[in-house]
């Protein structure tokens, strides 16, 4: 028994795991393609969006999401831009950063009535985040938008295929913890989509025509994204039907 109480306050003595999947932290390391200005440029700019209101849908993720701006714009206009939906995608984000900007303020001041969440990837592509702490980061992030947006249902989308050819390392990462995040999902609150196959090619080859690079899409990949989120969007953002009263 000693022991177990010894053990037990080593545990909650642990200071908390340094640079943790799970754990906010604004963008701190420069890149090629991203300095740490432009992302914070990017960030302010999505508070400014939130502080206009009138936001009925988010999109929420890393460069995936970010790419609704750029290859994906003309899809955006015709199929989000009528919901009322803003786009907060900011390329090379993990689960880190996307807390960071949730505890920053990107929801505040808006009801979103539902969350488009899909990040991950830069998990495993730039700090090497293990699975499971990809996924706990990924749970982290599910939760600081249900705090932030407690009326707003949680699309959450399964991490996107990436690698052209199947069975590569990042594309079993991927399988295995897309499996482990449907396990979040509650069906009400917290609806799972795992959308990967609607990308891939029969012989689960990664079409040049949907991504280029093998990870970011076409304005053909935004339109399959698209479609498949089409009807199981517009079932969250129906109203909800009221609980049946009882008399008495």
């Amino acid at each position: 028994m000693h022991a177990l109480i010894v053990a037990a306050l080593v545990a909650v003595a642990q200071p908390p795991v340094k640079d943790a999947a799970w754990e906010p932290a604004p963008r701190a390391k420069e890149y090629p393609w991203m300095s740490v200005a432009a992302w914070k440029k990017l960030h302010e700019g999505h508070l400014a969006r939130s502080k206009k209101g009138g936001v009925d849908v988010v999109f929420l993720g890393d460069s995936i999401t970010q790419g609704w701006d750029g290859a994906g714009a003309p899809v955006w206009k015709k199929r989000f831009e009528p919901l009322n939906a803003a786009n907060y995608g900011i390329g090379g984000d993990t689960t880190r950063e996307v807390l960071y900007r949730l505890n920053g303020g990107i929801l505040d001041g808006i009801k979103p009535k539902v969350v488009v969440l899909m990040i991950g990837t830069n998990n495993f592509g730039l700090p090497g985040d293990s699975v499971a702490d990809t996924v706990r980061g990924v749970e982290a992030v599910v939760g600081a938008v249900r705090k932030k947006a407690p009326d707003a249902k949680v699309l959450l989308l399964g991490i996107f295929p990436r690698d052209k050819s199947a069975g590569t390392p990042f594309r079993k990462k991927i399988a295995e913890a897309n499996e482990a995040l449907a396990k979040l999902a509650d069906a009400k609150a917290v609806v799972f989509l795992d959308l990967g196959k609607k990308f891939l090619a029969a012989d689960g080859t990664l079409p040049a025509d949907v991504m280029p690079d093998a990870l970011h899409l076409s304005e053909k990949g935004y339109g399959i994204w698209a479609d498949a989120i089409d009807e199981p969007l517009k079932a969250l953002l129906k109203p909800s039907e009221p609980r049946p009263t009882t008399g008495g």
